[in-house]
């Protein structure tokens, strides 16, 4: 992988990215509508969003840039872009973390509205500092980013690309800690949910919420950290230059 191409890979995206309104909009928009729709839902259930509105900050940046990376992604390899761009020195890991970097960008703007609608506009309280709030929610984006560009090495087709949510996002929502604590799982369920990346962005959310700092929030970021890495890893591996 070289520095330069990569960083000529992430600039082409951002490039592409800027004529499509919509997939902007998309990223910085939906997931704070989203949190707004969560917030006005238990307007009238004191303390129900500050229990549960970091936890929601760290699921809807996460799936948002999942679908957006993985249907993008997919596309430049049906349109035969990938495939030009293998022609020349670019290689796959040179491609992977170039869109990474690109999206990771998108991912640092879309944190920033996010955490500010929740905060100063959905009244959501945080004990801990701010900037420690959106600093996971980009990394939960950013992994949310490195499973999309997982799955798109393995999907054929844009529909595919969304059927693996049912198999890299849901199970994660639902042993995540979002419907109920982790340590109330029957014990299965808690050991396989501890092998889950978003159970740790949800962990981590929830300390700095509670003001929390050390370990209690350092190893989650470092173990979602982990699980990205490994994710873009695993991509530029398994990527094929086509889809048939």
């Amino acid at each position: 992988m070289r520095p330069a191409r990569t960083l000529a890979t992430a600039g082409r995206v951002l490039r592409q990215l800027s004529h499509d309104p919509r997939s902007i909009a998309l990223m910085l928009v939906a997931p704070s509508l989203l949190v707004g729709l969560f917030a006005w839902l238990f307007s009238d259930q004191t303390g129900v969003f500050d229990q549960f509105g970091g936890s929601i900050l760290a699921l809807f940046p996460f799936v948002v840039m999942f679908l957006i990376t993985s249907i993008t992604t997919l596309r430049e390899r049906r349109s035969g872009t990938l495939e030009r761009l293998m022609t020349t020195p670019l290689g796959k890991a040179d491609f992977i973390f170039g869109y990474a970097l690109a999206f990771g960008a998108v991912a640092v703007l879309q944190a920033v509205v996010t955490v500010a609608f929740a905060v100063y506009v959905c009244g959501l309280t945080v004990d801990g500092p701010l900037w420690q709030l959106a600093l996971v929610a980009v990394v939960d984006a950013i992994l949310g980013t490195a499973l999309g560009l997982l799955a798109s090495a393995f999907a054929r087709t844009e529909f595919q690309a969304v059927q693996f949510m049912p198999v890299l996002v849901f199970p994660q929502m639902i042993l995540g800690g979002l419907f109920m604590p982790r340590d109330q799982m029957p014990d299965v369920l808690y050991a396989i949910s501890d092998w889950l990346p978003l159970s740790h962005a949800i962990d981590a959310v929830t300390a700095v919420s509670a003001g929390e700092s050390g370990s209690d929030l350092w190893a989650p970021v470092l173990i979602v950290t982990a699980f990205a890495l490994g994710s873009l890893g695993l991509a530029a591996l398994t990527l094929r230059r086509r889809t048939a």
